[in-house]
């Protein structure tokens, strides 16, 4: 007989919580039913991956732009509502996003 056993002879009307850990998790983003549009360009002829159509406040922009940045070690910046990404990352931006919650839209190439 172990524990689990024992307890339910001693607590028979117990119910017996669920596990915590398996309830969904509040994302750090501001999430949005819109996708996110993930496009290639080159820029002075330099490969960068540009993501438009976040709608999130600044705050957030800046939070996102700065998860993805250190997500991938590279430079990049958030301009005209426009989150750059230096270098051709679309397949690990998706991925990261999808993680997270997000609906992402690939444009292009």
């Amino acid at each position: 007989m172990d524990l689990q056993d024992q307890l339910r002879n001693l607590f028979p009307d117990h119910v017996p919580e669920e596990n915590p850990s398996e309830t969904p998790q509040k994302s750090e983003f501001w999430l949005q039913d819109d996708p996110i549009i993930c496009k290639y360009e080159k820029r002075k002829g330099k490969p960068v991956t540009i993501l438009e159509g976040y709608n999130g406040a600044d705050d957030d922009f800046k939070k996102l732009a700065r998860a993805l940045k250190s997500y991938l070690s590279v430079g990049g910046s958030h301009k005209n509502e426009k989150i750059i990404i230096q270098g051709d990352y679309r397949d690990k931006i998706m991925a990261f996003l999808t993680e997270h919650g997000f609906k992402v839209k690939r444009v292009g190439g």
